[in-house]
């Protein structure tokens, strides 16, 4: 039996690093990942990288989606293909999951990376402000797991990976985003009582990325990034593909025997 039938918590049959990071044979699902350099595509690169077939998904940028399935396949040789999802509709999630396995036979790994940021605290943001980042970030993230678990439970092993934040573990300064804290506080406890609930079959773990150059805060004043960037022991936000080598790591069977687990990634900042 190879490393890709490896089953549910099973040693893998690989001894070779090369081996185990392998991702050939594998699909791989990453929501939200229509930009041009942010931390869904630059996932979704990895994986494409290390052999994985690639289903994207986009909310609106469809164009930027299919430029990036068209880069996929031509950078890496692999199968992709972008779909649209609305992450905090849950019968969307589960069309998604039955499309993605009409379409390539399987799903190995779900990455949950699409997102939304708080424009405010909660004082000043209004009420549904705080129901479209909640719903959005956490219940999103909770319907792809309930969409894909079932797969992944009569196949009997998957790899679930849940992108939160650094502000799951600390509040942000100087901006108020309570609303957004709360929600990846939810996704980080949400991988470890999936890790849990999943045992007999799947792993699932998250990554909590620190301040990251997507370009989605070109808009913040240089000042506030400044003080941003000296709260940063590397003094510098990270780039998104400094992430793609953990998300590679998760889905891959060289974490076989890491659940439960949440990564920070974030330049040093949460150990100030």
């Amino acid at each position: 039996m190879s490393s890709q039938q490896n089953i549910g918590n099973a040693v893998p049959q690989a001894d070779k690093l090369s081996d185990l990071f392998s991702l050939k044979g594998k699909v791989v699902v990453v929501t939200g990942a229509s930009g041009p350099r942010g931390m869904g595509i630059e996932a979704a690169r990895g994986c494409a990288e290390m052999g994985a077939d690639v289903a994207i998904t986009y909310a609106s940028r469809k164009d930027g989606a299919e430029k990036n399935v068209a880069e996929l396949i031509k950078e890496y040789g692999v199968k992709a293909k972008c779909y649209k999802l609305t992450v905090d509709d849950y019968s969307d999630c589960q069309r998604l999951v039955s499309d993605v396995i009409k379409d390539f036979g399987k799903i190995d790994a779900f990455i949950a990376n699409a997102g939304a940021t708080a424009n405010g605290g909660l004082l000043d943001d209004s009420k549904e402000e705080w129901d479209r980042v909640v719903q959005t970030d956490l219940s999103g993230t909770a319907y792809c797991a309930k969409a894909v678990g079932p797969h992944f439970k009569e196949r009997g092993k998957g790899s679930f990976v849940i992108t939160a934040s650094m502000s799951g573990h600390i509040a942000n300064y100087p901006q108020e985003q309570t609303s957004y804290n709360v929600a990846k506080a939810g996704c980080i406890h949400m991988a470890r009582s999936l890790a849990n609930e999943w045992r007999g079959f799947a792993r699932v773990n998250s990554i909590s990325p620190g301040y990251i150059d997507t370009g989605l805060s070109d808009f913040i004043d240089q000042k506030t990034q400044d003080l941003w960037n000296s709260m940063i022991p590397l003094n510098r936000p990270g780039n998104a593909k400094e992430l793609k080598g953990a998300y590679v790591y998760l889905v891959s069977d060289a974490s076989s025997y890491t659940t439960g687990a949440d990564i920070v990634i974030d330049g040093g900042y949460t150990c100030r």
